[in-house]
Parts: structure tokens; C-alpha cells; sequence
């Protein structure tokens, strides 16, 4: 069955040039980070240099628009960065890209070199549909605090990713919590590219296509969706 996904009224006020692109896959294969994958972020980081131009990540005009809609919904960008942005100022840092596992190497690697938000969560932990929206503060968030599981909840206004259980995705896609995450077991998934205006509907949907394609090359036979 396809994941529902729905942007509220109120995000769609906040932020008018907002839009994603979204790849439903079923028959993953995930695991350990890989040479290849590795090669592929690697690859990311320097296209991301070429991009920039010797610019900082947060100067280019897509992470600008990013940002301010943060400021708007009462976030502080230069503390709280979009996930985008965070990676992109890790690439170019001498700590490098992060290798967690090949899925999310490999959703990392398109993110970083489109300077785009994405994010991938495990189909089978998601409960209902997935929406976006201004949440009221009284929403849980799961997360873990000195190894041990938390629950915080969101400010009031703050933009978050949500299901039927609750918050999976803080400030928009500054936090993801661990319930949905895609682990080395994880065999579905539904990947979220978000843009800002002024970055094209067509270059998210250029990044959409190549992370499909990496998606079909790593695992052979899965099965792909993609809808704007």
C-alpha cells in the first residue's frame, strides 16, 4: 500500500516554495557502508565543492531560503541547521561524511551534492501516513539521552515530520528520531527530497532520479515509486 504523505495548510503558508519529491522502495538490500558507497560520498563532497564555488554552504541561495523559513517557524538556522546544510559543512570540514550504513551513505551522497534535504525512514516502523505540519508542542518525540530513551516534545510551531504515533523528524529535518530510521535490517523505505524555491521542482527531480538509480544499481529487483 502507498504512503500517504500530507503537507498542512499552515506549513504550506509558511513556507509557498516548498516542495518534495518522494521514492517509495520495497525489497531493499542494506547493510555495512561499502567501498562503493563510500566512493559515492566522496564523489558527493566534491561536487559539492565545485558547486559552492568557494563559498560557505550557508551562502548559497537555496540554504539561504532554508533558513529563513527556520527563522520563521522560531528556529535558530545557525544552531539548528537543516540537514542539508549540517552535512554539507561536515563534507567540507576535515571530519569528513559520516559512513552509517549503504542506505543512507547513499541518500547522504545525493543530498550533499545537490545541497538538497533528504531523508529516509523505515517503511515497516512508520504507523499510518506521514504529515507535515505546525505542531501544538504536546506531540512526543522519541529520541535517546545518555543511552537511555527520552521523550521530548516539539515547540509550538515548529515544524515537524509526524505519523500516527508521533514526531519522526524534528525542525522540519534538523533531527530524525531512532524509531524510523533505516537500519542494516531495514527492507522498505520511503526517501524525502525537499526543496526550497528558488531551487527548481526539476533539480529535485533530477536528484530524485539519481538516487533511484543508485537504489536500483545496490539493489537489484527492488521496486520503486516516485511521485512529486
Amino acid at each position: 500500500m502507498t504512503l500517504t504523505l500530507t503537507v498542512s495548510d499552515e506549513v504550506r503558508a509558511l513556507a509557498p516554495g516548498f516542495t518534495h519529491v518522494a521514492i517509495e522502495a520495497h525489497g531493499l538490500v542494506n547493510g555495512p557502508s561499502t567501498d562503493a558507497g563510500s566512493a559515492l560520498l566522496d564523489e558527493a563532497a566534491r561536487r559539492l565543492a565545485v558547486r559552492l564555488d568557494g563559498r560557505a554552504p550557508h551562502e548559497d541561495p537555496h540554504m539561504v531560503a532554508w533558513r529563513q523559513t527556520y527563522t520563521a517557524f522560531g528556529s535558530k538556522p545557525s544552531r539548528t541547521r537543516n540537514s542539508a546544510e549540517a552535512l554539507a559543512k561536515r563534507a567540507l570540514s576535515g571530519a569528513g561524511l559520516p559512513r552509517i550504513n549503504l542506505l543512507v551513505d547513499l541518500y547522504n551522497a545525493i543530498s550533499v551534492a545537490h545541497l538538497i534535504p533528504v531523508g529516509g525512514e523505515d517503511l515497516d516502523c512508520v504507523q499510518g501516513g506521514m504529515r507535515l505540519v505546525r505542531a501544538t508542542g504536546e506531540e512526543s518525540f522519541v529520541t535517546v539521552a545518555d543511552g537511555a530513551e527520552a521523550v521530548e516534545h516539539p515547540d509550538a510551531g515548529e515544524v515537524v515530520w509526524c505519523d500516527d504515533t508521533g514526531v519522526t523528524c524534528r525542525r522540519w529535518n534538523w533531527r530524525q528520531g531512532p524509531r524510523t530510521r533505516l537500519t542494516e535490517e531495514s527492507v522498505s523505505a520511503i526517501f524525502l527530497l525537499e526543496g526550497m524555491a528558488p531551487m527548481p521542482v526539476a533539480e529535485v527531480e533530477r536528484a530524485a532520479a539519481e538516487l533511484a538509480e543508485s537504489l536500483e544499481k545496490f539493489s537489484p529487483g527492488a521496486r520503486l515509486s516516485v511521485r512529486t
